[in-house]
């Protein structure tokens, strides 16, 4: 089957506080979504979004994912002091040759990372 999957829409995100992780991506990182109030709000990001959702609510144990999701960033070092003076504490950082990355999880340990790619 030639072209079976189309894209990626959404990428979910598992919560097991959505008001504390609605908090977290709304006021920590300052993303948006059109309707935070939603029972599961998705969050825009401009290409794939980020769907927050509760687990438990689908009949599924919680478990947070391990494999960052890589949030692009014009500067990684200045987005990093910004999000440390909000709280947040990184547990790494990487440069590959190609991208900087920094490396956190969010409100309910979700791994996240800051990433620029600045190299062809």
């Amino acid at each position: 089957m030639e072209n079976l999957v189309q894209r990626t829409d959404f990428f979910s995100v598992p919560v097991q506080d959505m008001d504390r992780a609605r908090a977290f991506y709304r006021d920590v990182l300052g993303m948006h979504s059109p309707d935070w109030e939603a029972g599961f709000p998705e969050i825009e990001t401009g290409n794939v979004s980020l769907y927050l959702v509760d687990p438990k609510a689908m009949g599924i144990e919680f478990s947070p994912h391990t494999a960052q999701i890589a949030l692009r960033v014009a500067d990684v070092a200045e987005a990093r002091r910004e999000l440390e003076q909000r709280g947040v504490s990184f547990t790494g950082e990487h440069d590959t040759g190609v991208c900087n990355m920094a490396f956190f999880n969010d409100s309910e340990g979700n791994a996240l990372m800051l990433h620029h790619r600045y190299a062809p």
